[in-house]
């Protein structure tokens, strides 16, 4: 007997070529007709994910959006073939995916610690521009079913600015993922925008406020724990951009919880109820705590395709686990937030 749909929606962090595992996620959630997309927000690799299915699906549905994301990865590999991020011949016969003994890579590491991107890159290219004109047509997003929001961090004011449907560009979309370190400022409408991650990763007072899905499914790439302390310095800075690309997002689910606890009191709070009763869960993700900060930069199509696997099996995983709970109770147990405090 056929399963009676299931509003959802999907929350996507970003990470670089890390993204290819939303992907994966992805891929293995449209399979089930009975999961009917809402929403989705996403931030930085989250935010082409996000895109990339909503006007896939609108051009042609469940197949449409797998199509479309199977193009645009295999796109964005293609675009890095001739990259200077090439793992070293040692890497590559040791099955190590990190760029950390790359001599490019390190040298450019170096100079974003001495120079701007306005002054290594004073053309401010962006080699994500061609791969989105090429990959999304930005007018069947801008009319999807699915509603999309991504999130940007304006410079001036250091806050969010959440952009919708009606608002995407490629200009949107690449504000969400600029790294200030290698890129120059996305100009919007007069402000400029760095990446989204610093502000929400992802954000998803959207996704409470503003649908009907009572589900949220968070598909994470940043790793919340990490065994062991970090020593190395490159260790210890891609510890604190997991902290810090974490840390919003975080912030919201302690609310959220905070407000589950104190529901009985908000009878007359419309938007603390809409938080407290939302239903969440995540798509475990036991492939990034192996990787480090400098593979988010390899997009060889082996290790996107390893990570488009990894994340099928997580997402096949996750319907095992939770698929009959979806629609009825929440399976992340964000109640521990506050006992951590």
């Amino acid at each position: 007997m056929e399963r009676e749909p299931v509003l959802v929606d999907l929350a996507l962090q970003g990470g670089g070529s890390h993204g290819a595992f939303t992907w994966g996620v992805m891929d293995r959630l449209l399979e089930e007709t009975w999961l009917e997309i809402e929403g989705v927000s996403g931030t930085s690799a989250g935010a082409m994910n996000a895109a990339v299915l909503a006007a896939g699906y609108a051009a042609g549905g469940r197949e449409g959006a797998r199509k479309a994301l199977d193009a645009y990865w295999k796109k964005v590999s293609e675009a890095a073939r001739f990259s200077p991020f090439q793992r070293t011949p040692l890497d590559k016969a040791l099955g190590r995916w990190t760029l950390d003994y790359s001599p490019v890579f390190n040298m450019v590491d170096m100079m974003t610690r001495m120079f701007s991107p306005y002054q290594f890159n004073p053309g401010g290219s962006n080699a994500l521009a061609p791969i989105l004109d090429a990959q999304i047509n930005f007018d069947d997003l801008r009319n999807s079913p699915i509603k999309v929001f991504i999130t940007a961090t304006n410079v001036r004011t250091g806050r969010p600015r959440i952009f919708r449907n009606a608002d995407l560009s490629p200009e949107v979309l690449m504000a969400s993922a600029c790294l200030p370190t290698l890129f120059q400022a996305v100009e919007i409408d007069g402000e400029a925008y760095w990446d989204g991650g610093y502000s929400g990763n992802p954000t998803l007072a959207p996704l409470v406020g503003e649908l009907k899905s009572d589900d949220t499914i968070l598909i994470p790439i940043n790793p919340v724990e990490r065994p062991g302390t970090p020593k190395a310095p490159h260790e210890i800075l891609n510890r604190l951009n997991e902290i810090s690309f974490n840390g919003v997002l975080i912030k919201e689910l302690y609310m959220m919880a905070l407000l589950r606890r104190n529901a009985s009191a908000l009878v007359d709070d419309k938007e603390g109820c809409e938080w407290a009763r939302m239903r969440v869960h995540i798509v475990r993700n036991h492939v990034m705590s192996k990787l480090g900060y400098s593979s988010k930069l390899n997009a060889e199509w082996d290790f996107l395709s390893m990570l488009k696997e990894e994340g099928r099996k997580a997402g096949e995983e996750f319907l095992k686990l939770h698929g009959n709970d979806l629609g009825h109770t929440s399976t992340l147990d964000i109640d521990q937030l506050l006992s951590e405090l």
